[in-house]
């Protein structure tokens, strides 16, 4: 799993389905509720109770469409950053297996917009976990059932591990997952090709960069060294404020 925290914190210390369109970009329908009524963010104390000199900003209104292309005729689009200008980041977590109630608590007061890639071998014993955190704010996102190398699978057992977990998260949790992660980051074309008749979106992957840039996809590490998911993440959030950018939802823009 590669380790954001070393190319980040070393640098200084339900949005609704969408498909891609015939040029390959998504488009996503219009969020007219949130669009109309945009609640008060957190505090400036909550914010310093959390361990972060000063708030976040508010991200921009999320473009709706977003310039990413399919990889092939009838594939989803494959993207480790974002097209945009925005100085905006995305924080992404995979497997679930940290279950830091802290992280829920932190989740909800800052409004924290964060992704979760789940395995269901990993996950699966608490899922009750992921759902306080899908309660708070949190999405829930598809990371195959046993966490295999996928192209060393065909192309059934490709499928098999993704449209499963797909069934999965949706019989616990109601959705069915429109973005997928491959654990590792490993794909070969039967991999996009079983995510397409999974019903998957996009294929997100994530760099490590040695600084932010705008659409960064970040891959969050659990808790490391003796410290919590919620202690590391604090640490990945004061980075990304000291290099001007904030935190946006990785939904709104795929």
């Amino acid at each position: 799993m590669a380790v954001l925290l070393a190319g980040v914190v070393g640098l200084s210390g339900c949005a609704q389905s969408a498909a891609p369109s015939i040029d390959g970009s998504i488009e996503r329908p219009a969020r007219q509720a949130t669009q109309q009524v945009r609640p008060h963010g957190p505090t400036a104390d909550t914010y310093r109770r959390w361990g972060l000199p000063a708030p976040l900003a508010r991200p921009p209104r999320a473009p709706a469409k977003t310039p990413v292309h399919a990889a092939g005729p009838g594939l989803p689009p494959v993207v480790d950053r974002v097209p945009t200008r925005d100085r905006v980041v995305f924080l992404t977590f995979d497997d679930g297996a940290e279950k830091d109630p802290r992280f829920v608590d932190m989740v909800r007061e800052l409004r924290l917009p964060v992704s979760m890639f789940l395995t269901d071998r990993v996950a699966g014993p608490g899922y009750a976990h992921f759902g306080r955190l899908r309660a708070v704010g949190a999405s829930v996102q598809n990371h195959t059932l046993d966490h295999p190398y996928l192209p060393g699978l065909p192309y059934a057992g490709q499928r098999a591990e993704i449209c499963g977990q797909q069934e999965k998260l949706k019989q616990r949790f109601g959705i069915r997952p429109r973005l997928f992660r491959p654990p590792y980051g490993a794909y070969d074309d039967d991999t996009l090709r079983a995510a397409a008749d999974c019903g998957v979106a996009a294929v997100v992957l994530w760099r490590t960069p040695h600084r932010l840039r705008p659409g960064a996809i970040l891959h969050c590490p659990e808790g490391t060294h003796g410290t919590t998911l919620t202690e590391t993440t604090i640490r990945i959030l004061t980075s990304i404020q000291r290099q001007g950018f904030t935190v946006a939802r990785l939904e709104d823009y795929l």
